[in-house]
Parts: C-alpha cells; sequence; structure tokens
C-alpha cells in the first residue's frame, strides 16, 4: 500500500465527532477524525510496513501517526528512528501508543531510558520515565527507587505537562508494587496534589496518586 492510499483510507474512516473529540483534547487539525478501533482494524489490514510506517509519521497528521505506530516491528526500528520518533511525539495519544507499542519492546530501551531520564525533551523524558514506571513494577532490580522518590518529590511539581503523567505513573507504581516505599510515595502524592482535581468517569479510578495506590492495593490483597 502506498502513502497515497494509507491516507485517503484513514481520510474515509474520519468521524465529525471523533475529530471534535481530538480538538477539544489538543491535538490539533491535522488529523481525520479515525476511530481508534478502525486504525486498528487498518493496521492489521495493511501488516508490518516500515517504510510506509516511516512515510505516515512524517505527514505529522495525528491518526497518520497512530496508524504509523502499528506497522511497526520493534527489533527493525535504529535506535536514531526511535529516539527521533520519541521526540516528535506530539500529544500524550500518540506518545503513550509509541511507548507502549514500540519503546517498551526495543531491544535497546534499557541504554535509551537511561539517556532520556535526563534528556531536556519533554517527550525523551516522558519516554524515559514511562519506561522506569514499567521498570518499577516489574523488573526493579538495579533502580534506587528511594532516589527517584527523591527526585520525584523535587521535580514533579514543575514538571512540563508532557513529563507529569509518566512521572506522576511511576510514583504510583512505586507505590503499588513496593510496600516499604508506600507510605512516602502516597506522602509525596498527598503534598504535591498532582490530579487530586482530575475529572473521572464513573467507575474508573483516579490519578490521582494516593487515590490510584490505595485503589491498587485494595484490588490486588
Amino acid at each position: 500500500m502506498t502513502l497515497e492510499q494509507a491516507l485517503a483510507q484513514l481520510e474515509a474512516l474520519g468521524d465529525d465527532k471523533i475529530r471534535a473529540q481530538n480538538t477539544k483534547r489538543g491535538y490539533g487539525d491535522k488529523q481525520y477524525g479515525v476511530p481508534l478501533g478502525a486504525i486498528r482494524k487498518l493496521a492489521t489490514k495493511i501488516k508490518s510496513n516500515h517504510a510506509l510506517a516511516m512515510q505516515l509519521w512524517d505527514t505529522g497528521i495525528f491518526d497518520a501517526k497512530l496508524l504509523a505506530i502499528l506497522l511497526l516491528k520493534p527489533a527493525t526500528v535504529s535506535r536514531e528512528d526511535i529516539d527521533r520518533l520519541v521526540r516528535t511525539g506530539t500529544n500524550g495519544q500518540v506518545a503513550d501508543w509509541l511507548n507502549s507499542y514500540v519503546v517498551k519492546e526495543h531491544p535497546d530501551k534499557v541504554t535509551l531510558r537511561e539517556r532520556w531520564m535526563h534528556d531536556d525533551d519533554p517527550w525523551a523524558a516522558r519516554a524515559g520515565w514511562s519506561l522506569t514506571s514499567g521498570r518499577a513494577a516489574r523488573s526493579p532490580e538495579g533502580i534506587d527507587l528511594p532516589s527517584l522518590l527523591d527526585r520525584i518529590e523535587a521535580e514533579m511539581g514543575q514538571a512540563d505537562p508532557a513529563v507529569l503523567w509518566a512521572m506522576n505513573s511511576c510514583l504510583a507504581s512505586i507505590g503499588i508494587n513496593h510496600a516499604e516505599h508506600r507510605a512516602r510515595a502516597i506522602a509525596i502524592g498527598e503534598a504535591l496534589g498532582v490530579y487530586r482535581d482530575y475529572p473521572v468517569s464513573k467507575g474508573c479510578t483516579s490519578p490521582f496518586a494516593p487515590i490510584w495506590i490505595g485503589a491498587m492495593v485494595r484490588r490486588q490483597s
């Protein structure tokens, strides 16, 4: 499938209501308003295609970037390309899909995590914190959790919005998965108040770390 064909299919799948929702969420005007499920189905139809994925990404179109992510095989993406993709994520939806589907499966994720955790670029830093959150939950060996909490306590209150969500997720991950650090994680969340007043739909868990930690710990017990 060519780039023009892929874009034409995305445009045909566009929905005015989705487009309006995306605009409200700050995803900009370069979008077709394609439902996420339709993007997944189109990706299944096209199958893995690295060259097309990179072309789709470079259009800067929101829906095209999401489709591009699903067409990539992490093992075939160079370190230079993954770094470029991360830095041009442009919004939370794209960044989180990229982190979930490509970054966390990339063979160089350990080295990249360490670099991104100290990067001034907010999207690179977000990717670093996202990987660190996963490490804290599943494989914390080699990670200094007390030092991470020190850094979160010192930096999260002034963090760039692009970094804030992933940093807060890391705080919650430490509190949920490490009982010995739970009280401090909750105290940091209370003191900083990040997402304390975040609107939450019925049946969903608040991203406010003290509530999030408490809810997940109760669910696990």
